[in-house]
């Protein structure tokens, strides 16, 4: 693979704007990334499953906690620009990211991190005793750590993005204080797991023989090991949903939506690995976003999932 020619000096090194005439409030919108606030929905997962949602204080408190995660989530991705600007430089779809590319500054960016995290956990402590800001500042935590640190260790990498996931499921129970049945979080953390290693998997073939360089990891991972990982993590997750559409069945005398349910989510889980396989999953929300047919297995599962809950 070519190497990518190096920045300009009208792109600037990363640590100081450019001069450019943009304003920094829509570079900082660009790099707070809001295409993937589209992730947070999964806080809404287990009020939904529980049935709750059909009550005004359990939406406000899941609505409570899609805000706080959208606000953390953009202040760790301006935090991770920051740290990651010269990596970034490497990867052909990064390196146009505001602050790699010179046009927001670092310390405007990191100032404006410390602020939205310091609003997630505001809004959240009058929730259920402060314990969805428990649930916010742990996912801060382990998100920080893996700028730091985790990012650069193989496997635990892929375990600690999957967790950003299972804590954005995890908070909307708590928010609403639904119990979190242990079928549920197994589905959450293989789901996720699923979903990172795509990520990796989609990294390596875009990049190459400079995957490396972007990120250390990819240099530790081979294409069999990532589909052994992705092969694990499916089998995981169907057996986990499966068994808890047939617990769900029973406990509430719906003997077909849930059941059901589980055709469009195993097809939906083998579409997706083929949108990897095919080189895609870069971006997860813009397979979802993009995938005509996937989204078509979307709204069926979603119909027979609400029908198994409210029928």
């Amino acid at each position: 693979m070519a190497a990518l020619p190096e920045p300009s000096p009208e792109s600037g090194s990363g640590d100081e704007p450019n001069g450019s005439p943009r304003s920094a409030v829509v570079e900082l919108v660009k790099t707070a990334r809001p295409k993937q606030w589209a992730k947070n929905v999964l806080v809404f997962a287990a009020p939904a499953a529980a049935g709750v949602l059909n009550e005004a204080d359990a939406i406000f408190k899941t609505l409570v906690a899609f805000v706080a995660f959208c606000l953390a989530a953009s202040a760790t991705y301006l935090l991770n620009d920051a740290a990651d600007a010269e990596a970034d430089r490497l990867h052909p779809t990064k390196r146009h990211r505001p602050i790699a590319a010179g046009h927001l500054d670092v310390k405007v960016a990191r100032a404006t991190a410390v602020v939205l995290i310091l609003l997630s956990l505001a809004i959240t402590a009058p929730i259920n005793d402060g314990k969805l800001t428990a649930v916010v500042a742990a996912y801060v935590a382990v998100t920080l750590s893996y700028t730091q640190w985790l990012k650069h260790e193989p496997v635990i990498d892929l375990v600690a993005v999957a967790s950003g996931f299972v804590f954005r499921a995890i908070a909307g129970g708590v928010a609403t204080q639904v119990p979190l049945s242990d079928w549920f979080l197994i589905v959450a953390g293989a789901g996720s797991l699923f979903i990172v290693t795509g990520k990796r998997h989609a990294e390596q073939v875009e990049l190459g023989s400079a995957s490396h360089g972007h990120r250390s990891t990819l240099g530790e991972y081979s294409t069999s090991y990532l589909g052994f990982v992705r092969a694990v993590s499916a089998g995981v997750m169907i057996t986990a949903y499966c068994l808890w559409a047939f617990e769900n069945a029973s406990h509430t005398g719906d003997t077909t939506w849930f059941r059901l349910s589980i055709v469009p989510f195993v097809t939906g889980v083998l579409r997706y690995a083929l949108v990897i396989e095919q080189g895609g999953g870069g971006a997860p929300e813009e397979v979802v976003l993009g995938d005509r047919v996937l989204q078509i297995i979307g709204v069926l599962w979603a119909l027979t999932f609400l029908l198994g809950v409210h029928g």
